[in-house]
């Protein structure tokens, strides 16, 4: 049986993860904004679409604003406030693959900004909580295809398998870095508490 230190220090290690994963978040964040800014601008071929495109981003971005203030001005949020911060990057970036004018679902390009939000959220929680929030994205990404009707033949089921492992090897990877790297704290504080 763990000891109340024990506990107390355990609790303490999920707090310091939070607190210093959430810097991860945000630049996460802050590069799926610079990326899909760079898309919208390179893609754009008229005002009009410019214009029905960038207020994706701008929400993203005045959330994120919002969240890095606070974090720079020392009152970061709590576990609860930041997965949902991270479960409506999923909403946000769902409805730019659903909802993009011109290429949707399978055939949009922005699937990609799932990569960096999956992968930051899983080097910051622990392996449970990522695998849902990694099988949320996973879910999402399916039912914006299916939803935009994009997936007629076998070879789209095929290209959509394959974005869902990359998503999942996001999740996976992350996370697992994320336990190598606490343990190897957690050994560093272990010998300098025996020293």
């Amino acid at each position: 049986m763990s000891s109340p230190r024990e506990v107390r220090s355990a609790k303490q290690a999920e707090q310091e993860d939070l607190f210093f994963g959430q810097t991860v978040i945000l630049w996460a964040r802050w590069s799926v904004i610079v990326a899909g800014i760079v898309l919208v601008l390179w893609t754009s071929t008229n005002v009009s679409l410019l214009t029905q495109t960038m207020p994706f981003f701008l929400v993203l971005m005045a959330v994120n604003f919002f969240l890095h203030g606070r974090y720079v001005m020392g009152s970061p949020l709590n576990r609860t406030a930041v997965t949902v911060a991270s479960v409506v990057d999923l909403i946000l970036i769902t409805a730019i693959v659903v909802l993009w004018p011109g290429e949707h679902g399978l055939n949009n390009q922005f699937f990609v900004l799932y990569f960096p939000v999956v992968f930051a959220f899983a080097l910051v929680f622990t392996r449970r909580i990522e695998v849902a929030y990694t099988g949320l994205a996973m879910l999402a990404y399916t039912a914006g295809c299916f939803l935009t009707d994009t997936i007629h033949v076998s070879n789209d089921f095929k290209v959509l398998v394959m974005r869902l492992i990359v998503i999942a090897a996001m999740g996976f990877l992350g996370n697992y870095y994320f336990r190598i790297q606490r343990a190897r704290l957690a050994g560093t504080s272990t010998g300098e508490t025996a020293a």
